[in-house]
């Protein structure tokens, strides 16, 4: 066992968070906590790193054992740059390389006499330095920076220009390369596209420490951790396996729980009604076993009701009107920023029905298009046409749909004025907002909070074409779960933006893939993405024809452009194999170079006689050689390849 909480119970004021909290992790298991908004699961962290006091219980963690946090919200060192930021975790490694950088210059002065002892201790330094990864430290900086979503042209971007999400994702990759014993994370996927969320997977996975995760990406959760530890009504609930199966155990549970609970009040009830009887016969005999049954049901230990967490929104999507069959058709859509061009040529069709996912990595244009179709933005280029009786309604992320300067009241109030002041109540309460709740200001509510107002506003719009951007950020598993519900029931048309991908699966019906400035077609949900994902991609960068699982929307959307759109492909597959020969051919000089150098040093006759040093240069010369071998195959494959294109 390498953590443990013990009778943890905390207060903030009149409000208790945890009661009686208790559960351990064990060396080298993932877990995550789980749990509403608002649960305690990050104060329960809190408490793990000591930044907060239980009011009661212990928290005790393996003796030796290092702890690293990341917090949803980042302070840093403003005059840094993103690489130095991540850099300088690496700190104790680059003191031991420039220490012995100084005794390999100090090597020759050294007297006869102090030779060995010196000896001794530059290849005690040097075999700590390479158990510590010394040699690959900064190349191990450059891939956490890669894969967590940084371009290499933003390495030298001050962290004072940095967004909050970036913020975060720079203080993952320095407690990445920290390598914790112990890694506890609050929320790490909630700025990451999902190449950087596939990325980080992947990386959990083979990580050697324990994991500790906060998180409401159910399919991230899915994927890594064995061990789900919910925070449920201030209590804690330990389940094994991954968030599926919490699920389905909870599920099972709550109606075992259920079932018990209803039996045993028809049982109170039934002798209840025997004992009213018994003592109106109005006997003594019946009325001394009436006693006796009421001294039975008195010893019966009550059980409580089951209950839900108190996120029950109620949603109920309806439209006012049904569509036509052609809800949405855009032709040769372009995008530009300046001289950075998102998208050129875009064409897609939507039809009545569908449930449509736009996925992408960020930065690709997938929100730009959604503010094109609902007119906050221009287009560059392209046409959009609306089919007949399509009514809108949009959902926001960065929510500036909303008033910030109105209360709730007046937000649904002033936008729907036909609504009596009941049914406006009726309908913020069945988002959670009770009371004097309807008369905060926007500007004050939470991201959460306001998100609940735009599918409240959303909800009363009746529209049938939904256009959804991020819709489940900032809401909880319950919450989440709920939308899904509301949208599988929902009899009009869906397009919308996500990296949730657990959402995608459970709703979508099909997925655009914004790629290389191109959109690529899927037919199905996440699931089949990721099964069709690199055929369809290979086909759009060969230029080939579309394969027949794809076929069916190609028809429907292709509207006779074939030839113009291949010429396309080509193009795209060209561009892509040229960037690929760049990296390759880079990669190449670099590794030549090093190999180059490691030669050099090997050859010195002060290095010859260091049987350790030497051994470690001609296994990294060996290395290099297998790589620059790997490199040089590539290389001729993709030459050959842009010679086909």
């Amino acid at each position: 066992m390498i953590l443990s909480c013990q009778n943890i119970t905390k207060s903030f004021g009149v409000d208790e968070i945890l009661k009686d909290a208790s559960f351990h992790i064990e060396e080298h298991e993932k877990a995550a906590i789980v749990g509403i908004n608002g649960a305690g699961k990050s104060t329960l962290l809190k408490i793990i790193i000591r930044q907060l006091t239980p009011d009661e219980g212990t928290v005790t963690v393996a003796k030796d054992k290092t702890i690293g946090y990341l917090a949803q919200n980042q302070d840093m060192d403003q005059g840094l740059t993103v690489y130095e930021e991540v850099l300088a975790a690496k700190q104790p490694v680059i003191d031991m390389e420039e220490e012995i950088r100084r005794m390999e210059e100090r090597m020759d002065q050294v007297e006869q006499n102090d030779l060995g002892a010196f000896m001794e201790k530059y290849e005690r330094l040097t075999h700590q330095f390479e158990l510590a990864d010394g040699y690959s430290y900064k190349s191990e900086v450059t891939g956490v920076l890669y894969g967590l979503g940084f371009e290499e042209r933003e390495f030298d971007k001050k962290s004072s220009e940095l967004s909050g999400g970036q913020k975060t994702r720079v203080a993952l990759g320095r407690l990445l390369v920290t390598k914790p014993d112990i890694l506890l994370l609050d929320e790490p996927t909630n700025h990451l596209d999902m190449a950087s969320i596939q990325w980080l997977e992947n990386y959990l996975l083979n990580y050697k420490g324990t994991v500790l995760i906060v998180s409401h990406d159910r399919y991230f959760l899915d994927k890594i951790v064995t061990k789900v530890i919910e925070v449920f009504q201030r209590r804690v609930y330990s389940y094994r396996g991954n968030y599926t199966v919490y699920a389905a155990k909870k599920a099972e549970l709550r109606e075992a729980q259920m079932r018990a609970w209803y039996n045993q009040q028809q049982e109170i009830r039934h002798q209840e009604e025997v004992i009213a009887k018994l003592k109106s016969f109005n006997r003594e005999k019946s009325i001394r076993r009436a006693e006796s049954r009421e001294k039975m049901l008195d010893k019966i230990e009550r059980l409580e009701k089951p209950v839900d967490d108190n996120t029950d929104i109620h949603i109920a999507l309806e439209p006012c009107i049904t569509s036509g069959n052609d809800v949405l058709q855009v032709e040769r859509l372009a995008k530009s920023f300046g001289s950075i061009r998102l998208f050129k040529e875009v064409d897609f069709s939507i039809y009545r029905g569908e449930r449509v996912a736009l996925i992408g990595n960020n930065g690709t244009g997938k929100t730009t298009i959604l503010k094109i179709l609902n007119d906050a933005l221009k287009a560059d280029e392209g046409t959009i046409t609306t089919g007949t009786n399509v009514h809108i309604g949009y959902y926001d992320q960065e929510h500036h749909v909303l008033h910030m300067e109105k209360t709730l009241f007046e937000e649904i109030s002033d936008e729907y004025p036909e609504l009596t002041n009941t049914r406006i109540r009726n309908v913020l309460a069945a988002f959670l907002f009770t009371n004097d709740d309807v008369f905060k200001k926007i500007g004050d509510l939470s991201g959460g909070e306001r998100g609940r107002v735009s599918l409240a506003k959303l909800m009363l719009s009746e529209a049938n074409f939904l256009i959804l951007d991020e819709p489940t950020n900032h809401l909880d598993i319950t919450s989440k779960e709920i939308l899904e519900n509301a949208l599988s029931h929902y009899a009009g048309t869906v397009l919308f933006v996500s990296h949730d991908r657990y959402f995608i699966n459970k709703t979508a019906t099909r997925i655009l893939e914004l790629h290389n400035g191109t959109l690529i077609n899927y037919i199905g949900n996440y699931d089949y993405y990721l099964e069709k994902k690199d055929t369809l991609r290979d086909t759009a960068v060969k230029g080939g024809q579309t394969p027949p699982a794809a076929q069916k929307s190609a028809e429907r959307t292709d509207g006779g452009r074939n030839d113009w759109k291949q010429k396309k492909m080509q193009q795209s597959a060209k561009r892509r194999l040229e960037n690929e020969l760049e990296k390759t051919e880079a990669g190449i000089s670099r590794l030549e170079a090093e190999k180059a150098e490691a030669e050099e040093e090997m050859a010195r006759p002060e290095v010859a006689v260091i049987s350790a040093r030497v051994m470690e240069l001609h296994t990294k010369i060996q290395r290099h050689e297998e790589e620059l071998e790997i490199l040089y195959t590539r290389w001729e494959e993709l030459s050959a390849q842009l010679e086909e294109v």
